[in-house]
C-alpha cells in the first residue's frame, strides 16, 4: 500500500499546517545538532523556552536533560501524559544532506527529532484549544541506552505530574508514509544482553593439538545457539537469539587463549524470557566443555517487553479512524522485536504506544537514515486530536 502525498493532508488540523515550515524548519535544526542520552542540554534548552513562550507549566532538569511541560484548563480534573524522546545515538551520518548532523559521531539515526518536533507543534496547538483537562506533555532523555524512563519515574515523574493515561508514538521505515499502527498486548519486545567469553589454551597454529582451541568452541557454540529458538521456543511463540560480535586472536598463526561472543536475546513473555536465559546459557557451557574449554556466561536482562493496555489501545486507534480514515490505519500491525523504553511508562499507569510509517528507505539505526517530514503535519495533528478527545 503506498499513501500518496495529497492523502497525507486528510485530517491535518489546520492550526498545525499553518505553522508546519517553521516546525520543518526546527526538525532539521535538532538533525544538526543531536545529543547524546544525558546531554541533551541544548535539545531540552529549546524545548523548554518553546513550552514557557505557549503558557505552559514547564520543568526542566528533569532526570539530568528532561522537560516535563503541563497546561491546565477548566477544571482540570482529565488528566493525560504525552512522551516524546529526545537523544541521539552514537552513529557517524553519511546521509550527505544539507542538514546532516555537525557533530562527528553523533546522529538523529532513529527518528528521535521528529518525535520531539511531532510534539512541539502539537503543544502549540493545543495551548489554543479548548480541553477541559490536564495535559502533560513529557520530552524524556536518554531512550536509547533504555535509562530515561526509568529515571523519570525514580525521580517520581508520575506522582508530581499524575496522569489517567500516557501516549508516546514511533515512526516506522517499511511501513507506508503516514500510515498508522496500534498493537494492544505485547507491541516490542524485551531485550537481554549475554557476554559469553569461551577460555581455552592457545598455542602455535602449527600445532593445534597441544592447544584447547577456543575458536573452534566459539563457531560451536554459534552454531548450537541456532537451537534454541527453532528447538525450544514455542513455535506460537517469537524470540531472537542473535550472535552481535565476536572477538578472539590477532594472527593467523596463533591460537588465541579466549574468545569473545556477544548476544542480544529477545522475547515477549515471561516464561519465553525465562527458557531463552536457561538455555543459551547451559548450551555454552556445555559446547564448550565437549572441546575441553570453559565458557564463562554475563547473562544481563535489559528493558522489559512494551505491553499495551487494550482499552487505552482500542481509543487510540479509533482516533485515528476517526481523524484519518481507514485507509490510513494498519488492519493488523505486527509487534516489533526492537525494544523501548516507554515499557517502563506503560508498566507504571495506563497507556499505548504506537507507530507511523516513514515509508521506504534506510532502516533506524543506520548511518543513512533520516525522519520523513511528511509525518511532521498528521502526526501533530494526531496528538492535538487525540488529547482533545481524551481531554473532552
Amino acid at each position: 500500500m503506498t499513501i500518496r502525498t495529497g492523502e497525507l493532508q486528510r485530517g491535518i488540523d489546520p492550526g498545525i499546517l499553518a505553522t508546519l515550515s517553521e516546525f520543518t524548519a526546527l526538525r532539521r535544526d535538532l538533525h544538526r545538532h543531536p545529543e547524546l542520552a544525558f546531554r541533551e542540554t541544548r535539545t531540552s534548552s529549546l524545548v523548554a523556552e518553546r513550552l514557557n513562550a505557549w503558557g505552559y507549566a514547564v520543568t526542566a532538569g528533569l532526570g539530568g536533560t528532561g522537560v516535563v511541560g503541563v497546561l491546565r484548563k477548566g477544571n482540570g480534573a482529565r488528566r493525560l501524559g504525552l512522551r516524546a524522546d529526545m537523544d541521539a545515538l552514537p552513529i557517524r551520518e553519511r546521509t550527505g544532506l544539507p542538514y546532516a548532523s555537525a557533530t562527528d559521531g553523533a546522529m538523529h539515526a532513529c527518528g528521535h527529532d521528529g518525535h520531539t518536533t511531532i510534539l512541539l507543534a502539537a503543544a502549540r496547538r493545543l495551548a489554543e484549544a479548548e480541553f477541559s483537562g490536564t495535559l502533560t506533555l513529557i520530552f524524556q532523555p536518554a531512550e536509547e541506552i533504555g535509562a530515561g524512563a526509568r529515571t523519570l519515574l525514580g525521580e517520581g515523574l508520575f506522582e508530581r505530574f499524575p496522569v489517567d493515561a500516557v501516549f508516546g508514538l514511533h515512526n516506522w521505515p517499511g511501513v507506508p508514509r503516514g500510515q498508522f499502527g496500534f498493537v494492544a498486548g505485547p507491541a516490542m519486545a524485551a531485550v537481554d544482553k549475554a557476554t559469553i567469553r569461551i577460555v581455552g589454551r592457545g598455542g602455535h597454529g602449527a600445532s593445534p593439538h597441544e592447544t584447547v582451541d577456543p575458536v573452534v568452541a566459539a563457531s560451536s557454540i554459534v552454531l548450537a545457539l541456532q537451537s534454541v529458538v527453532s528447538r525450544n521456543v514455542d513455535p506460537r511463540e517469537a524470540a531472537v537469539v542473535s550472535v552481535g560480535a565476536i572477538h578472539g586472536g590477532e594472527a593467523s598463526n596463533v591460537i588465541p587463549d579466549s574468545v569473545d561472543l556477544t548476544l542480544t536475546i529477545r522475547s515477549f513473555e515471561p516464561s519465553v524470557r525465562d527458557r531463552l536465559e536457561e538455555r543459551v546459557s547451559a548450551i555454552a557451557r556445555a559446547q564448550a566443555e565437549s572441546y575441553g574449554a570453559q565458557a564463562e556466561v554475563d547473562y544481563r536482562r535489559g528493558l522489559p517487553p512494551l505491553r499495551n493496555h487494550p482499552a487505552e489501545t482500542a481509543f487510540a486507534r479509533e482516533v485515528a479512524l476517526a481523524t484519518f480514515g481507514p485507509e490510513r490505519v494498519a488492519d493488523e500491525f505486527r509487534p516489533r522485536m526492537a525494544s523501548e523504553d516507554f515499557a517502563h511508562l506503560v508498566a507504571a499507569r495506563p497507556g499505548s504506544f504506537l507507530f507511523v510509517g516513514n515509508g521506504d528507505g534506510p532502516p533506524l539505526h543506520s548511518p543513512d537514515y533520516d525522519f520523513d517530514d511528511a509525518l511532521i503535519a498528521p502526526a501533530a495533528s494526531y496528538w492535538v486530536r487525540l488529547a482533545e478527545t481524551f481531554l473532552a
